[in-house]
């Protein structure tokens, strides 16, 4: 749980710290152009340490307060040496491979540029999605719809939105994110975790 509120102190004072500050946020932000030309890797990772305004802040960290705590005491229950390493892992990475797909779609674009945790948290939340299927999340707030279902929806709909790219929501970065949190989580343990996630898939559980 630790690790959790350091991320998002750690991005709040950041994020904030970016809003007053162009030349930081340029020079932390997702830029594949720039990163093709100069080699600036860096930036799949920073990227995930700034945000466009307080609402996409506050929905991110929210989001991870509520469900980074519940993934990182399953790695410490089942996810075998080393679960804090772990976590970083998931979260770092899902922020990585979240920007991948993108990074080769937009890198001949230099007016192309992207920002926030989105992807890293996509990660989380479909983390904890493998630990607990059936867990009750509220679709738009208030809606109560299996853990499972929702995921599912989720994949559907950013891969959906992601195609016609209506919009400026990077639905790309939450796909593959969600993917990749699911894909660490299976193989940070597989013997354990595996059985876990299929013993509670196959025994659907309703809380609303």
């Amino acid at each position: 749980m630790n690790s959790t509120y350091f991320i998002i102190g750690l991005t709040a004072v950041v994020s904030y710290t970016a809003f007053g500050n162009p030349a930081l946020r340029d020079r932390l932000i997702f830029y594949p152009w720039l990163m093709d030309e100069n080699r600036q890797w860096y930036r799949f990772i920073t990227s995930g340490f700034i945000h466009g305004d307080m609402m996409h802040l506050l929905f991110n960290m929210l989001t991870l307060f509520f469900f980074g705590p519940f993934v990182e005491q399953h790695l410490d229950m089942y996810g075998g040496a080393f679960p804090l390493f772990k976590y970083l892992i998931l979260y770092m990475g899902s922020m990585a491979l979240a920007g991948m797909f993108t990074f080769f779609k937009q890198r001949q674009n230099p007016n192309y540029m992207a920002l926030g945790a989105s992807g890293a948290v996509s990660g989380v939340l479909f983390s904890a999605i493998v630990f607990d299927p059936w867990m009750t999340l509220l679709m738009f707030g208030i809606i109560p719809i299996p853990g499972i279902l929702f995921g599912l929806g989720y994949l559907y709909y950013s891969a959906r939105m992601a195609k016609q790219g209506a919009d400026n929501i990077g639905h790309d970065a939450h796909f593959f994110g969600a993917v990749a949190g699911v894909v660490f989580t299976l193989l940070f343990n597989p013997p354990t975790i595996w059985p876990i996630f299929l013993e509670n898939l196959l025994n659907p559980r309703f809380g609303f």
